[in-house]
């Protein structure tokens, strides 16, 4: 029977100052950033499967790129937009989005699997894909992060106020001459742009978890702006958290961080539970 080790590490502030753990802090910054606004407006706009599936739309692009020798996260990104903008264009309503999401999910993993088995780098490179690796993002990758974060405040300067309107009722925004149908697939675009980032750090399949789990329990706080606030603070604190723990202990970093994720989304219910008493 294999000795599991989980003991603590008298080093591991000397594992905090090496340069991929600097990588990492600051990578999770740029995530918590973009993971914190985005997973307001995919609570409030029904939007959690559709934003939960992207990142597996994203696995064929992954494992595509592998088997033609690019980066990892071109290809993901590439993929995760298309299926953004498939959705968005196919899904103008909640009910017709759930089904476009489906749809297009469904087909995108069975590419994925098919493009893994064509190569075997592909293959070896399936558990970093699917589970996270934020321990090797490189400076490169840092940087492409910083710059998708200013995009997207940039881009949300322009469209916050229509978004927001079309995201709390769509009926009415309709009503007042909001573009819902620009509205729905420029969220998609900037959503596959987030979950392209946020992967590295836990995977496609705890993806929910940064996303949505942050978001979930800060909009309990009350305002817009304050929740997004709030979903960011509480993705850092969950990233930056696992990180830490992870060096004091021979622990995945996407399991750390999933783990607070879900506590502090726990504990802010539980809380919400008790002042209803």
């Amino acid at each position: 029977m294999t000795n599991i080790d989980f003991s603590f590490d008298p080093n591991w502030m000397d594992t905090l100052t090496t340069p991929f753990m600097t990588n990492a802090f600051i990578a999770g910054l740029c995530i918590a950033l973009a993971a914190g606004v985005m997973g307001y407006f995919t609570i409030v706009r029904h939007s959690t499967f559709a934003a939960h599936a992207l990142a597996h739309i994203g696995l064929p692009g992954a494992t595509g790129a592998v088997l033609l020798g690019l980066p990892v996260s071109l290809g993901m990104g590439v993929f995760a937009l298309a299926g953004a903008l498939v959705i968005g264009a196919l899904g103008k309503r909640v009910s017709e989005r759930e089904i476009a999401t489906g749809t297009v999910l469904a087909f995108a993993t069975g590419l994925g699997l098919f493009f893994a088995r064509l190569s075997s780098s592909a293959s070896s490179q399936m558990q970093s894909i699917l589970f996270g690796s934020i321990l090797t993002i490189t400076t490169g990758q840092v940087i492409g992060f910083a710059v998708f974060d200013v995009l997207l405040v940039a881009v949300l300067a322009v469209i916050y106020r229509p978004l927001l309107f079309s995201s709390l009722d769509e009926q009415v925004a309709q009503a007042k001459g909001v573009p819902n149908g620009v509205m729905n697939v420029a969220f998609m675009a900037i959503m596959a742009g987030v979950i392209t980032i946020a992967v590295p750090a836990v995977g496609t399949l705890l993806i929910f978890a940064l996303v949505i789990t942050p978001a979930a329990t800060a909009i309990l706080t009350g305002t817009p702006f304050r929740s997004m606030v709030v979903s960011g603070l509480l993705c850092l604190a969950a990233i930056w958290g696992g990180l830490v723990i992870s060096a004091m202990f021979p622990a995945p970093p996407s399991f750390i961080i999933v783990t607070l994720s879900t506590l502090f989304w726990a504990i802010a219910k539980g809380i919400e539970a008790w002042r209803r008493r």
